[in-house]
């Protein structure tokens, strides 16, 4: 089984640079600053997200980070994946796959009552996503509008 463990400002390091590696492979282009003040209060305890790394604690190979919010539908407090990264030298051994299987569980223990991911569709995202039991809720589409 895969460790996973809530990271503390003292990983700040490690997950900035992982961070900046997702973001190079999905072209997302923000500042080390910017990426760092997004990140800080995840790592100091936000009540509106939590940040994960994957594997060891010296030496974490992939991270995830869970934003929370408030659902009606599902009955409560409610998660979004926001990201999961994997380093490529150790992807598709099922690690991921591991942390999705455990991440409900840890999150249902804090009170979450529902845990989403949007992917795009027909693509190997969407596909790691469903393996792990994610399921459309709907017909609905994610629709965003940056501020």
């Amino acid at each position: 089984m895969t460790n996973i463990h809530l990271a503390r400002p003292e990983d700040a390091d490690r997950l900035l640079a992982m961070v900046a590696a997702c973001h190079d492979e999905l072209g997302i282009r923000q500042s080390d600053a910017d990426r760092a003040a997004a990140l800080a209060p995840l790592l100091d305890g936000s009540p509106h997200g939590v940040a994960y790394m994957i594997g060891p604690v010296r030496a974490p190979i992939g991270y995830t980070v869970i934003s929370f919010g408030w659902s009606l539908a599902y009955g409560g407090l409610a998660g979004q994946v926001q990201d999961i990264w994997i380093r490529p030298g150790v992807r598709r051994r099922g690690i991921g796959t591991e942390v999705l299987y455990a991440l409900p569980k840890a999150l249902a223990q804090a009170g979450l009552c529902a845990l989403s991911a949007a992917a795009p569709p027909a693509t190997p995202t969407e596909i790691f996503f469903r393996r792990a039991r994610f399921a459309n809720h709907d017909d609905s589409v994610v629709m965003t509008l940056r501020l």
